[in-house]
Order: C-alpha cells, then sequence, then structure tokens
C-alpha cells in the first residue's frame, strides 16, 4: 500500500469520521457517538496499534 493509499484509509477509517458519516445518516448525535466510540476501543485501536508495532 503506498502512502496516498494508507492516508485515504486512515481517514476513512477514523473514528471522527465514522462518526460524522453516521450523523450524515441520520442518526441522533448520541447514538452515533456511542457507536463510533465503540468501534474506535473494540476495532480502530487495536488494529492501528498492530499496525504501528508491524513497521517498526
Amino acid at each position: 500500500m503506498n502512502s496516498k493509499n494508507g492516508s485515504a484509509a486512515q481517514h476513512y477509517l477514523n473514528p471522527l469520521h465514522v462518526y460524522c458519516r453516521l450523523r450524515d445518516l441520520g442518526l441522533p448525535s448520541p447514538v452515533a457517538r456511542t457507536i463510533s466510540n465503540s468501534y474506535e476501543r473494540v476495532i480502530y485501536r487495536p488494529v492501528s496499534s498492530g499496525a504501528a508495532k508491524a513497521s517498526r
């Protein structure tokens, strides 16, 4: 994956981006926040920390 694709993936998988897209879909703010916070804890942090360790 080149840096441009990695940067795009990092942007689209960012929990804030996920929150904004959920709001665009019409979800209420508390619901979108709960989903994006859960996504960040369960998926985003473990994957991003694993990727950082692999690149060392």
